[in-house]
């Protein structure tokens, strides 16, 4: 019985020559993250150990940027316990206003997670690493603590799931119409604690911004973690980025799958997913009449240089409508920086659009959007649980960031072709 690339990544990383579905482990890590509010947790609860140090410095990442920049006294407080922890320890790899950007975007971006690579994080989206073919998950902020003094963590080895992508994707249909229809398809706990490992010679055609989209919303379906194979796009992807030494791993001819599921990549539609949960799917030629009063585009889901070019492709020479609130978040300064370059944020403004330094804020309902009793907004977000935005009687509809531009421009859920794109 062969092994999934899940299972031989931790099998390496807990110097085993071979692990099993269900086994307990204790595996090194190469990467350890926490962000402003999951990281205060894991530093006092690490003050109660005589362990005095981090175990490896420049194997931490802390990256305020939910609450950051800081939106009340509360959250400045928790930015501080982080940067001084950081500035104590010495720790290389921490990223603050400035410097900062969206953690699940800033790190692939910065080189700090690369092939073959066990990571964990504070955070349930880590496992948008998985993109580059690591093993990557989330982790409560206790168990991050420990691997970030120790070096190692506990797992429990998943069993696997198995995507087989075939074909390529139409105009204006990107990754996250992707991961909403498998989530459709599967549910919100259809890969619960198991690996969602994507194959087939769709994969090719994805780019590595679809690929990180895709791997970010794995956990929406209760997965442990997605994973891609390493291909050309993935090792240029890490060369431009990284100087890490990575390492490829494949599963095995007789790997064990406990189901495999084909798509056509090629079939798929524009997808939107209504409250209040990431299952509640429907295309959006299939969603109605659904008037909005926000758009948001941006997040670790959906906030990258594809993404905003996406958008600006549909605001270009159009105006938000009357009674919308459009909000755009490049994920990262470097991102930020690039848009403007390439006249993107020009664009977003004179559409209508107001554009944020990079921050989480509305995604979790923390700050630069929060919608009040009655409110309805389309999100390139991951999540749209009750109150997952502001009020609890308002209403959060999942999107690509064409889709989200689109209904900006309409009023409604929308996709490009119903603008004559």
């Amino acid at each position: 019985m062969g092994m999934t690339m899940t299972q031989k990544i931790l099998a390496a990383h807990a110097g085993l020559d071979f692990v099993e579905a269900g086994q307990l482990i204790e595996a090194d890590l190469d990467m350890v993250l926490a962000n402003d509010i999951t990281g205060p947790v894991a530093i006092h609860e690490v003050a109660k150990l005589n362990k005095k140090t981090v175990f490896d410095k420049d194997k931490i990442a802390l990256v305020p940027d939910h609450f950051a920049p800081n939106k009340d006294i509360k959250s400045a407080e928790h930015c501080k316990c982080v940067r001084e922890y950081a500035k104590e320890h010495g720790i290389t790899n921490y990223f603050e206003v400035g410097q900062m950007g969206i953690e699940h975007a800033l790190l692939p971006e910065k080189g700090l997670v690369v092939a073959g690579d066990v990571c964990i994080g504070a955070d349930s989206h880590t496992c948008t690493y998985g993109a580059l073919g690591a093993f990557s998950t989330g982790v409560g902020s206790t168990d991050m603590g420990a691997g970030m003094i120790t070096g190692k963590a506990w797992f429990k080895v998943p069993s696997a799931v198995k995507f087989v992508l075939t074909g390529t994707l139409s105009p204006w249909v990107s990754g996250k119409d992707v991961i909403l229809h498998i989530i459709g398809m599967i549910g919100v706990d259809g890969a619960l604690y198991r690996s969602m490992e994507f194959a087939g010679d769709g994969v090719s055609s994805l780019s590595m911004d679809d690929r990180f989209t895709i791997a970010n919303m794995a956990i929406e379906a209760g997965a442990k973690n997605g994973i891609f194979p390493v291909d050309e796009k993935t090792i240029e992807y890490m060369k431009e980025h990284s100087e890490k030494p990575y390492r490829v791993f494949e599963a095995d001819e007789d790997a064990v799958y406990d189901e495999t599921y084909t798509i056509d990549l090629s079939a798929l539609e524009p997808t939107v997913a209504f409250p209040h949960l990431p299952e509640n799917t429907k295309t959006v030629r299939e969603s109605g009449e659904v008037k909005i009063d926000q758009v948001v585009i941006g997040s670790c889901t959906n906030g990258r240089i594809s993404d905003m070019r996406a958008a600006a492709a549909v605001l270009a020479g159009r105006k938000v409508a009357d009674g919308v609130r459009a909000i755009v978040i490049p994920a990262t300064q470097a991102i930020y920086l690039q848009a403007m370059e390439e006249g993107l944020l020009k664009t977003f403004i004179e559409a209508g659009c107001i554009v944020s330094t990079p921050t989480c804020g509305p995604c979790l309902g923390g700050h630069m959007g929060i919608l009040a009793a009655g409110e309805r907004a389309v999100s390139t977000t991951n999540r749209n649980f009750v109150g997952r935005m502001g009020h609890t009687e308002s209403e959060v509809y999942l999107a690509s960031p064409a889709v989200a531009a689109a209904s900006a421009v309409t009023g409604k859920i929308s996709e490009p072709s119903q603008l004559g794109l």
